[in-house]
């Protein structure tokens, strides 16, 4: 009779645990989607800057030239979220976790984004989005090796679906008739190693000192190495007010790629990771592509054939199995010793 009451007693809260779990996991996966869409637009919005406009030559823009400036209109506002995060948390982040936190935000924001900007100026907005999301089969494998996670049978059938409409498109799309077509997909697939690297030992962080202040320390740390790099190649050319001397065009598309394919989705997949963790983050980072091709069509009129839309849906197929297969349980994907 006892334990009948305490079943009956327990289980109002554990129903309430259990349904602010699911709406966490649910809020996860929206701000997961959403971010991996804004970070997207950015290979679209990019490539508009490399378009050659009234005697500009964009094809020869430097990548940290645009970084700088896509950095610069950011900056303040990891400074200000910085500022009113510290000021409402209680446990102050400790300098190694400071350092630690930079460190890896100079790996993601600094080293990839130079990969990828320069990556793009070879090869379509499209393939670039599709090559860059092989990281979620590194993050898989990274994870197993070196972080404690799990290779499932439902992430392994993911991944080889979701690839396999990669090889589609490599095979008979219409997206890779591009220039420098190797050296651009090396570039490319070299920052999604580094990326995936990345969301793993950012997890641990974000574990720690929560994922606002993650995400400003480690957009700081990429700013530092950006603007620190611009300035050195700067003084080597013809001085900084030179290296900046570039169309207003350039500027406004900039401050468009800081705010909405920068600030808001780099929040909104930290604050995803914190929920459901690094493995379900990158699968739903696939959803990336479609928004690319969309853009991609309709604002730099790219090519679309027939095989590039089988193997999206193919590789979109891969994110619907993996979701629905894990049931969005949220599950610890690194440890944390």
């Amino acid at each position: 009779m006892k334990t009948h009451l305490r079943q009956v007693i327990a289980e109002p809260h554990l129903n309430a645990t259990s349904e602010t779990t699911r709406e966490r996991s649910w809020l996860g996966v929206i701000f997961g989607a959403l971010g991996a869409a804004l970070f997207s637009l950015k290979a679209v919005l990019v490539k508009l800057a490399y378009l050659p406009v009234a005697g500009f030559a964009g094809d020869e823009l430097p990548a940290i030239t645009l970084i700088t400036l896509r950095m610069g209109f950011a900056f303040p506002f990891y400074i200000g979220v910085l500022w009113w995060t510290l000021r409402r948390v209680k446990l102050r982040p400790t300098m190694q976790q400071i350092g630690l936190a930079m460190v890896a935000g100079m790996m993601s924001y600094y080293v990839c984004a130079l990969l990828d900007f320069t990556g793009l100026q070879y090869v379509t907005a499209q393939l670039e989005r599709l090559l860059l999301f092989t990281y979620p089969a590194f993050v898989i494998l990274f994870g197993a090796l070196f972080f404690g996670g799990k290779i499932t049978r439902f992430g392994l059938a993911a991944v080889a679906l979701a690839y396999g409409g990669l090889a589609i498109v490599f095979a008979g799309g219409q997206i890779t008739a591009s220039p420098n077509l190797w050296l651009g997909s090396s570039l490319i697939i070299a920052c999604a190693v580094i990326f995936a690297l990345f969301q793993l030992i950012a997890k641990r962080f974000i574990d720690e000192i929560g994922p606002s202040l993650f995400t400003c320390l480690a957009m700081i740390g990429g700013a530092s190495a950006i603007f620190l790099h611009f300035t050195l190649s700067s003084l080597g050319a013809d001085g900084i007010s030179q290296a900046l001397n570039v169309p207003p065009r350039i500027y406004i598309i900039c401050a468009i790629i800081a705010v909405f394919s920068t600030v808001l989705p780099s929040f909104l997949i930290n604050f995803s990771m914190s929920k459901i963790g690094p493995q379900k983050v990158a699968m739903l980072g696939m959803i990336g592509p479609l928004a690319t091709i969309v853009a991609a069509i309709m604002i730099l009129d790219e090519p679309f054939g027939v095989w590039d839309g089988v193997g999206t849906a193919v590789t979109l197929s891969g994110i619907a199995l993996y979701l629905l297969a894990d049931k969005f349980r949220p599950k610890r994907a690194v440890s944390n010793g």
